[in-house]
């Protein structure tokens, strides 16, 4: 028989068949079997030791194929988990081919399998978790519960890589929308202050626009508002409107509000009328970004503005004929100012007849009156430099009057209180005085090259300028060539007063004339001095007085009640008693000769 085992155990067991074999002979020889018997029986004892053998041989191979499946289905499951997970060091080859035995290959492989798949569970519930939160964030994104196809597809792929790697990219992409999540959260809280800006300004329900774009935007949360693209379409699209009503309404009601200026100045409303709409009244001067309060473009303000408006418009109607009145007087205050004739055609008196017989509407005649002041400004304008250098003549005009009064004055030299005062004022005055030609021409020219450009006349209360000027310089030439004239005669007189004496005596005593007569131009106060009288004559005639604007005024319109004289008159340079004063006549026609004879 064969030896099965390691040589101590075929020992082993060949002296234990052997024995038994030499008991059954004994047996059998007791028993009495033959020869053949017990060839026979051997036989068949050694054929079903065979079958035993076989059996046991056929057991081993199946437990050694079931081995080999076993560690072969190990590997290949330890090959997908390492490949899936991305584990390269794992398990190697050259550590498996060390194993001798099949049962210590797989006792090898089964603990590294394990862990694996508890790395993969792991793994599987990271990208689950992952997934989920990707789904959510894309869905409230998206505006859709469920997530698109081509993600899910995208999603169910990655169970064959599960490595780090393809978790960071998940973790990123995660990131990436978590990141967009955020700063559409920011956004919608954006748009959302916004639109309750804009809300509050107007006056609406901050809380009825909003759930019209989406209900969940007028909870307390922003976390739980919606932020899908329609949510933010919507939300735009919300304040493209408001802002379109912002500004409609902006700018109605700063229509309504200059409306109510202008009718508030033309009515001169009381400050009681005007407290009422004092939050309004700052809106012209506000852009519509700048307009932040709460209900100051509601549609109740608008309409009580516009109430106002309607009311104090009818109440204008019943006042616009003393509405014209002011106007014009405010016209013609301008034209007296700068020395412009007002337009005719909106007098007082033609005004009135108009608005009482209906022909004309009173807010026309009012806007033209108005036009008419603001052409009056504009003119005034212009003609300011003129105006000026006018005011400057007739400054130096009067100065020149009061020098000649002073100069007439005998006692201006007297030490007396002011003497001194007035003593440089002439100084200055006649430096003034000495300019006035120069001043005149000068202004003909400023006047003329003004008439040049503007291609009208210069008038002044309704005389061309140039007109007077040139009448007030040919007066002042006669007026100087009268006081030469005058001069000549003085000359005269004093040459033939001279001869007089020396043929008939000197002449009186001043004392005793002066106690009886007092001069030309003079009048005696109660203390014995004499002061100039406002009459200026000159010997021998009258002089023309100069003539200056404000002497033409007075001539051509009645807008001066009182007015000044600031032409000069001709003076008497020297004063000379009537007493001692002859005629021209007389002293020509008497001729020198002896004394009469006693």
């Amino acid at each position: 028989m064969l030896a099965i085992g390691s040589p101590t155990t075929g020992v082993r067991a060949s002296t234990s068949c052997n024995a038994l074999l030499r008991e059954l002979q004994q047996i059998w020889n007791e028993i009495g079997e033959t020869e053949a018997e017990k060839d026979r029986m051997l036989v068949e004892l050694e054929r079903e030791c065979m079958e035993v053998y076989r059996r046991k041989v056929e057991e081993a191979a199946n437990a050694k194929a079931r081995l080999h499946q076993s560690v072969a289905a190990k590997e290949a499951e330890l090959a997908t988990l390492m490949a899936a997970l991305g584990e390269l060091n794992v398990y190697s080859p050259i550590q498996s081919e060390k194993r001798s035995t099949l049962k210590q290959k797989l006792a090898f492989v089964t603990p590294v399998v394990e862990d694996l798949r508890m790395k993969k569970d792991e793994r599987m519930k990271q990208f689950a978790d992952i997934r989920s939160q990707i789904e959510k964030i894309s869905g409230e994104i998206s505006g859709y519960t469920c997530p698109s196809s081509s993600l899910m597809s995208t999603l169910t792929l990655d169970e064959e890589d599960l490595s780090l790697r393809k978790l960071n990219e998940y973790q990123a992409h995660l990131r990436t929308l978590q990141k967009e999540k955020s700063e559409r959260i920011h956004k919608v809280f954006e748009y959302v202050n916004e639109v309750h800006s804009l809300s509050g300004v107007l006056g609406l329900d901050f809380g009825q626009t909003v759930s019209d774009v989406h209900p969940s935007l007028h909870g307390t949360n922003p976390e739980q508002s919606n932020i899908s693209h329609s949510t933010l379409d919507g939300l735009e699209q919300a304040i493209l409107k408001l802002k379109s009503e912002r500004k409609t309404r902006t700018q109605k009601l700063k229509d309504i509000v200059a409306s109510l200026c202008e009718l508030w100045n033309l009515m001169d409303s009381p400050k009681e009328e005007k407290k009422n709409f004092s939050r309004i009244i700052n809106i012209l001067g506000l852009s519509e970004s700048e307009i932040i309060e709460p209900g100051l473009l509601s549609t109740e303000i608008i309409d009580q503005a516009s109430a106002e408006v309607e009311r104090l418009t009818k109440l204008k109607a019943s006042r616009m004929k003393e509405l014209v009145m002011k106007k014009r007087s405010e016209l013609e205050e301008i034209c007296k100012m700068t020395h412009i004739e007002p337009d005719t055609s909106t007098a007082a008196e033609k005004s009135n007849a108009l608005i009482d017989s209906g022909l004309v509407d009173p807010s026309e005649l009012l806007a033209n009156i108005e036009a008419q002041i603001v052409k009056t400004k504009q003119e005034a304008m212009s003609r300011k430099e003129i105006m000026d250098r006018i005011d400057r003549w007739l400054s130096a005009c009067e100065e020149e009057n009061w020098l000649e009064d002073y100069n007439l004055d005998n006692n201006r030299y007297n030490a007396g209180r002011g003497a001194h005062i007035n003593l440089k004022r002439a100084e200055r005055a006649r430096v003034t005085v000495s300019k006035i030609p120069a001043m005149v021409d000068n202004l003909i020219n400023k006047t003329l090259t003004w008439e040049d450009e503007k291609k009208i006349l210069f008038l002044y209360d309704g005389v061309r300028l140039v007109s007077i000027l040139e009448d007030y310089k040919l007066t002042r030439q006669q007026r100087e060539e009268e006081k030469r004239r005058y001069r000549d005669q003085k000359k005269l007189q004093d040459l033939l007063l001279t001869e007089k004496e020396a043929i008939y005596g000197s002449k009186p005593s001043p004392r005793k004339s002066n106690s009886f007569r007092k001069p030309n131009g003079y009048t005696t106060n109660g203390n014995g001095s004499m002061t100039p009288t406002p009459r200026r004559n000159s010997v021998g005639g009258a002089t023309p007085e100069l003539l200056t604007p404000r002497s033409y005024s007075g001539r051509q319109n009645g807008y001066f009640k009182e007015m000044r004289r600031l032409s000069t008159a001709p003076i008497n340079f020297v004063a000379i008693p009537k007493a001692d004063t002859m005629s021209f006549a007389s002293v020509c026609g008497s001729e020198p000769g002896s004394p009469p004879q006693g």
